[in-house]
């Protein structure tokens, strides 16, 4: 395993393999300012479509709309990493009505838990900083292997499950049995471990990669975050239902 490479797509060698190696180059402080700037876009989407929801708007086209528009604006990206600047943005937008929809359906029943699953991602984004700053956990070759398998497999259970469920067949992992719990922990573990990964591979490649790639750091950071808060959020929720 190449010590480039991480579970993230977004963070792949193939996108930081690039002939250019002149003019400005990819910081840290770049990759911050494109991500809070993504961030803020996100929530202020999230807010607009909780209006919407309020006012009688069915938002599940957002949801729907947005999923599959944050999936194509993916797989774009991955093979024109030039257009990053453009797709990056576009990318957020998608995601932000994906994360409206849910958040609003969240919060429609319960209240509280879209707060909670906002707070308890912003502690792990930063629990997992730590971990990673002062070296308790070390991004070893081994962890990397493992948490790439492991994320591969979570995607592709979600894929197949979406795709079942246009056929009527309800996978276990969206209900709310231990199980689906189990495999919500599971999942919510592993998305925790990928920032890991991606802290490791901005550190290796800032202020060596061209200044655009900045935009693809972003939107790896974004695909880990994002993740990682639908699931906390989709665990909050099944506790909540079940307790």
């Amino acid at each position: 395993m190449n010590l480039g490479s991480t579970s993230n797509p977004a963070f792949s060698n193939y996108f930081w393999n690039d002939p250019s190696r002149s003019g400005a180059k990819m910081t840290v402080g770049g990759i911050l300012f494109k991500s809070l700037m993504c961030i803020l876009v996100i929530a202020a989407l999230t807010v607009m479509i909780w209006r919407l929801y309020v006012n009688g708007t069915d938002v599940k086209w957002f949801t729907t709309g947005g999923m599959i528009g944050a999936i194509v604006i993916s797989l774009i990206i991955s093979v024109r990493k030039q257009w990053a600047h453009i797709l990056v943005p576009l990318y957020t937008l998608a995601k932000g009505c994906f994360l409206g929809g849910i958040t609003t359906y969240a919060y429609a029943k319960f209240p509280e838990i879209p707060f909670q699953a906002v707070g308890v991602t912003i502690v792990t984004f930063f629990v997992m900083l730590l971990l990673y700053q002062t070296r308790i956990v070390l991004v070893t070759k081994q962890l990397r292997s493992v948490i790439i398998t492991a994320a591969t497999s979570i995607f592709i259970t979600y894929l197949i499950s979406w795709i079942l469920g246009f056929f009527g067949i309800k996978v276990f992992i969206w209900g709310t049995s231990w199980a689906a719990i189990a495999f919500n922990i599971i999942a919510a573990i592993f998305a925790s471990l990928s920032l890991l990964l991606d802290f490791d591979f901005i550190e290796r490649h800032k202020n060596k990669s061209p200044k655009y790639m900045e935009w693809l750091a972003t939107w790896g950071l974004l695909v880990t975050i994002i993740w990682l808060y639908a699931e906390i959020l989709r665990l909050l929720k099944k506790f909540a239902i079940r307790f």
